[in-house]
C-alpha cells in the first residue's frame, strides 16, 4: 500500500473503531488512541526513507477517481513542505494523547475519536491534490476542534467554540466560492491540471477576476493564521481549549493558513500576490508587534502564549510575501519552529494548570523550588521560543529577516522589534511564574514531572535541539519545494545592494 494512504487511513480507521469501543472502559479509548497514533507517526517516518529530497515536484502520489460527475479525484501527494507537516501533525497527535492521559475525564472515548479525526482532516489538507478534496478535508479538520473545545474546554467555551466555527467558515464561504469558479473556468478540479493551464495560457484571467480570486482564498488563510486583524478569535479559543487542543490549534492547524498561502494563493495568482504584498507585509509587522505588546500584559499564561503565536507568525507571512528564497525557506522553517516550541509552550502550561487548576500568572511563584525539573525544561522551551541560538526558532527567525531585508530593508527593521519584545515578555512571565517567593498553595500543589510527562516533554526538547543546530535534515527539500513556487508564481525579484565609497558602484543580483 502507498505509505501516504496508510498515513492517512490508519487514523481514520482508528477513529471509526475508538467509536466502536465500549464508554465503560476508558482505559482502553486511552490505549487505543494512543497505539494508533504512534503507529500512524511511525508510518509516517516511513516516508523519509521513500522521499527522494533531490526532486522539487510531489512525490508518493495516490491518483483515485472518487466521483465521475464533475470529476473529482482522491489525489494525494508529498512535497519538500507537506512532508514536513505531515510529520509535524503524527509526532504531536501521540503527545496530545499523553497529555491527556489524566486531564480528560469524562467523555474519554469521544474526546480521543475526535483528536484521531482531527489528525485524518490535518493529514489531508497538506496532502491533497485536488480542490475539491483540499476543501473537503479543510472543513473535516474544523469539526473536532470545534467538539474538542465546546465540550471539554473551560468555563467559556461555547462563546470560544462558535466564536472559532464563525470566523472559520466565513473564510470557508469565499474559499469554496472561488473554487466553484475556477472549475467553471478551468473545467477541474486538479490543481496540477489547473497550473498547467495557466502556465500554457489555456486559462488566463483578467486583473480583476485574479484579484478577487486570491482575495478570496487569502481571506481564508489569512483566518487560519490568523493575520492581524482576523486573529481575535484565537486568544479565546487557545484559554477555552483543553491543553491537547491548544497543542494541536497552534502547532498544527494555524500551519493550514500558512501553507495554503504558499501552495495555493501564490502559484494559482501570481500577479494578484504581487500587488498586493506591500500591505500583506505591513499587517504581518503590525502582527508582529502588536502580539508582542499585547501578550506582555497578559496576566493569562495561555493568552499570553496565544498572542504570541500571533506574532509569530507574522514572521511566516512576511517571510512568504519577501518573495526570495531565503524568505520562504525561513517562513517554511518557522512554521515547523513554531509547531514545535508552542506546542511545548502549551504542553508545559496544561501540566501546571493540571497541579494548580489555575492559569492566571499571579497564582504562582516560586515553582523552580517545587519543580525543578519542570522549571528547567520550561526555561529551554521559553528560550527556543525567544530565538536563542542553536535553538530552532532562532534559524526560522535569521531567514525571515534577511529575506525581508532584501526585499525590503524596512520591513526587517520593525520586525527585528518582534524578536527584541519576545525577550521580554517571555522572560517576565518565566520570572514571575517560576522565581520569588514559593507559596504554599504552589508548595502543595507542584509536584515535579513524573515518567508520563517525561515522555511528553523530551521529545520535543529534543527536536527544538536539533533542529537549532542541525537545519540542513530539515531546508534541503524545503528549498527545492520553495524554489519550485517561485519559478511557478515567476516573482522571485532582484534586490540590489549599493556600495558607496570614492567610486560608487552598484553590484544587482537576482535570485
Amino acid at each position: 500500500m502507498n505509505l501516504l494512504l496508510l498515513v492517512l487511513l490508519l487514523p481514520a480507521a482508528g477513529f471509526l473503531i475508538a467509536l466502536a469501543l465500549p464508554r465503560s472502559s476508558p482505559a482502553s479509548s486511552r490505549y487505543w488512541a494512543l497505539a494508533i497514533s504512534l503507529v500512524t507517526f511511525l508510518a509516517s517516518l516511513a516516508l523519509l526513507g521513500w522521499f527522494d529530497r533531490s526532486v522539487a515536484g510531489d512525490q508518493l502520489t495516490v491518483d483515485l477517481l472518487w466521483i465521475s460527475s464533475p470529476e473529482i479525484r482522491f489525489h494525494i501527494a508529498a512535497d519538500g513542505v507537506s512532508l514536513w507537516l505531515v510529520l509535524l501533525s503524527t509526532f504531536l497527535t501521540p503527545i496530545c494523547v499523553l497529555i491527556s492521559w489524566n486531564h480528560i475525564q469524562s467523555r474519554v472515548k469521544e474526546f480521543y475519536a475526535f483528536l484521531l479525526l482531527l489528525e485524518v482532516g490535518l493529514v489531508g489538507v497538506f496532502l491533497a491534490q485536488d480542490l475539491f478534496l483540499f476543501y473537503v478535508f479543510w472543513e473535516v479538520s474544523l469539526v473536532p476542534m470545534y467538539f474538542l473545545i465546546g465540550i471539554w474546554g473551560h468555563e467559556r467555551r461555547i462563546y470560544a467554540a462558535v466564536k472559532f466555527f464563525l470566523y472559520t467558515m466565513a473564510g470557508s464561504v469565499l474559499m469554496l466560492a472561488a473554487i466553484i469558479y475556477l472549475y467553471n473556468r478551468a473545467g477541474t478540479f486538479g490543481y496540477a491540471a489547473i497550473l498547467d493551464q495557466l502556465a500554457s495560457g489555456r486559462l488566463a484571467f483578467t486583473a480583476f477576476e485574479q484579484m478577487l480570486l486570491f482575495l478570496a482564498f487569502f481571506v481564508a488563510f489569512a483566518i487560519k493564521v490568523p493575520l492581524f486583524p482576523l486573529h481575535t478569535w484565537l486568544p479565546d479559543a487557545h484559554v477555552e481549549a483543553p491543553t491537547a487542543g491548544s497543542v494541536m490549534l497552534a502547532s498544527v492547524m494555524l500551519k493550514m493558513g500558512t501553507f495554503g498561502i504558499l501552495h495555493y494563493a501564490l502559484p494559482l495568482f501570481p500577479a494578484a500576490a504581487r500587488r498586493c504584498a506591500p500591505w500583506i507585509a505591513v499587517l504581518a509587522i503590525i502582527g508582529i508587534i502588536y502580539g508582542a505588546l499585547v501578550a506582555m500584559v497578559q496576566p493569562n499564561m495561555k493568552k499570553l502564549v496565544a498572542y504570541s503565536s500571533v506574532s509569530h507568525l507574522g514572521f511566516v507571512v512576511l517571510g512568504i510575501f519577501s518573495f526570495t528564497q531565503i524568505g520562504l525557506d525561513g517562513a517554511v522553517y518557522q512554521m515547523l519552529n513554531h509547531g514545535i516550541t508552542t506546542g511545548a509552550l502549551f504542553a508545559l502550561v496544561g501540566l501546571m494548570y493540571d497541579r494548580r487548576h489555575s492559569l492566571a500568572i499571579e497564582d504562582y511563584g516560586g515553582v523552580a523550588t517545587a519543580a525543578p525539573w519542570l522549571s528547567t525544561v520550561f526555561l529551554i522551551t521559553t528560550l527556543a521560543s525567544i530565538g536563542l541560538p542553536l535553538l530552532n526558532n532562532f534559524v526560522g527567525e535569521f531567514l525571515v529577516l534577511q529575506g525581508a531585508a532584501l526585499a525590503n530593508f524596512k520591513w526587517a527593521i520593525w520586525a527585528a522589534l518582534g524578536v527584541i519584545l519576545s525577550a521580554c515578555y517571555m522572560l517576565w512571565m518565566y520570572q514571575r511564574v517560576f522565581y520569588g517567593e514559593l507559596k504554599d498553595a504552589v508548595r502543595s500543589h507542584m509536584p515535579d514531572l513524573n515518567l508520563r510527562e517525561w515522555a511528553v516533554v523530551v521529545p520535543l526538547i529534543a527536536m527544538m535541539v536539533w533542529m537549532g543546530v542541525y537545519s540542513k535534515s530539515f531546508l534541503d527539500p524545503v528549498g527545492k519545494t520553495t524554489a519550485r513556487v517561485l519559478e511557478q508564481t515567476q516573482v522571485n525579484v532582484p534586490y540590489r545592494v549599493d556600495l558607496r565609497g570614492p567610486a560608487s558602484t552598484e553590484v544587482s543580483r537576482a535570485r
